[in-house]
C-alpha cells in the first residue's frame, strides 16, 4: 500500500494578517481564512469609485448621516473573514464599530465595483458574506453593463430594491433622499 501525502491547509487569522508585510502595490483580504490578492483597480474602476463616493460623502455629509470611506481599509467581519470593499458607510449610530486602524464590524452600506478577476466573488461569496455579518444595503456596480446593483437585507438575505443604468438615477432605500445620476459615474 502506497501511503499518499496530503498538503495541509493553513488557515490565516486576523493576527496572522495584520503582520504582512506593508506594500504599496498589494491588497489582500482574508476569506474563510485564506489570504487572497486583490488586483490593482483599473482606471476606469477608479473613476467609478471617485464619482459614486463624492456622491455619497457630499451627501452623508450634509445630512450629518455618519461617515464614508475607501478602500484600502480593513473591514473585519470575523477573525477569518476581513474584506476591503471599495466604499462603506458607517451611520452615526454604529460608529462605535470604528477603530483605531479598521473596522471591526459590518457597514451599513458596502459598495463593490465589480471587476473581471473579482465579480464572481463579488456576487457570491462576498454577498453572502455581507448578508450573514448585517450589512443593511450592498451596491454591486457592473463597469462592463454600466449598471448598478442596489439590494437591501431581508430576512431571507439580499432582496433586489432596483437595477440602474446609464441615463437613470439611483436611489437608496437605506438612504432616503440620495440621487446619482449614473450618467455622471459612468
Amino acid at each position: 500500500m502506497i501511503a499518499m501525502a496530503t498538503k495541509a491547509q493553513i488557515k490565516f487569522t486576523y493576527e496572522d494578517y495584520k503582520s504582512l508585510p506593508e506594500s504599496e502595490t498589494k491588497r489582500y483580504e482574508l476569506l474563510e481564512g485564506e489570504l487572497v490578492m486583490v488586483p490593482s483597480p483599473s482606471w476606469f474602476h477608479q473613476s467609478i469609485s471617485r464619482a459614486i463616493f463624492r456622491y455619497l460623502d457630499r451627501f452623508v455629509e450634509d445630512h450629518a448621516l455618519g461617515g464614508v470611506w475607501y478602500a484600502p481599509l480593513d473591514v473585519v467581519l470575523s477573525d477569518d473573514y476581513v474584506v476591503q470593499p471599495d466604499i462603506l458607510f458607517i451611520s452615526t449610530a454604529r460608529q462605535s464599530i470604528i477603530a483605531k486602524e479598521e473596522i471591526r464590524g459590518a457597514p451599513d452600506l458596502v459598495v463593490e465595483i465589480l471587476s473581471p478577476s473579482t465579480a464572481e466573488r463579488d456576487r457570491t461569496l462576498k454577498k453572502k458574506l455581507y448578508a450573514k455579518y448585517g450589512v443593511q444595503e450592498y451596491w454591486l456596480v457592473d463597469s462592463e453593463a454600466q449598471t448598478v446593483e442596489v439590494l437591501t437585507l431581508g430576512e431571507r438575505g439580499y432582496e433586489r430594491a432596483g437595477l440602474y443604468g446609464k441615463g437613470e438615477t439611483l436611489e437608496s432605500p437605506l438612504l432616503p433622499g440620495l440621487r446619482i445620476p449614473l450618467d455622471e459615474v459612468f
